[in-house]
């Protein structure tokens, strides 16, 4: 049985949940999202108790795709009703001396000490802000209703540059830790 999976997702009030065939639509006070369900996931709509509730044939109780998609089918509405709610923020931190980020109409613009910058475009439904940098740490804030987006962006902006463990300088995510390395040592 998945743990996750049977738990029911239950709906605030200010929240509105619409199912057609296999597509769960969640609408709520920061925007829409819709999420497809596997068709080897039943799901249903309970008005009385304001809850989204999962379940899988009994027959593929025994399979491990079977229940994995259970839990990640009800995870996924989860995620969406928690978006629509309060939305996801990711905080990113450009670090390096002249390293800096800005928003330039649908792009980001990221200068670390590249020959040129990179424009990274800004997808639908991710808004990015870029602080004042604070000394060699420029903070840039991604959030959006949808966690996947958000989530998909901030990691696509660490690839760019990616944190280096001798000097600290690269894009991380502000709760990233990067254990340093010691240098070369000259003899003496």
């Amino acid at each position: 049985m998945s743990r996750i999976g049977r738990k029911p997702v239950s709906i605030p009030a200010n929240v509105k949940v619409s199912l057609s065939g296999q597509k769960v639509s969640v609408t709520g006070p920061k925007g829409t999202l819709s999420v497809n369900v596997h068709p080897d996931v039943k799901v249903q709509y309970v008005e009385a108790e304001k809850s989204v509730k999962f379940d899988i044939d009994p027959s593929r109780m025994d399979d491990r795709f079977a229940r994995a998609l259970w839990g990640a089918n009800r995870a996924l509405v989860q995620n969406a009703v928690n978006g629509v709610v309060s939305g996801y923020e990711k905080v990113m931190q450009v670090v390096g001396t002249g390293w800096t980020a800005q928003v330039s109409g649908k792009n980001l613009k990221l200068v670390c000490g590249l020959a040129n910058p990179i424009l990274m475009p800004i997808p639908e439904g991710v808004t990015v802000v870029v602080d004042k940098s604070a000394g060699d740490v420029t903070p840039v804030k991604v959030s959006g209703i949808d966690r996947q987006a958000v989530g998909q962006f901030a990691a696509s902006m660490r690839q760019k540059r990616k944190p280096e463990p001798y000097n600290g300088k690269g894009i991380k995510y502000a709760t990233e830790v990067i254990k340093k390395k010691q240098g070369k040592q000259f003899g003496a």
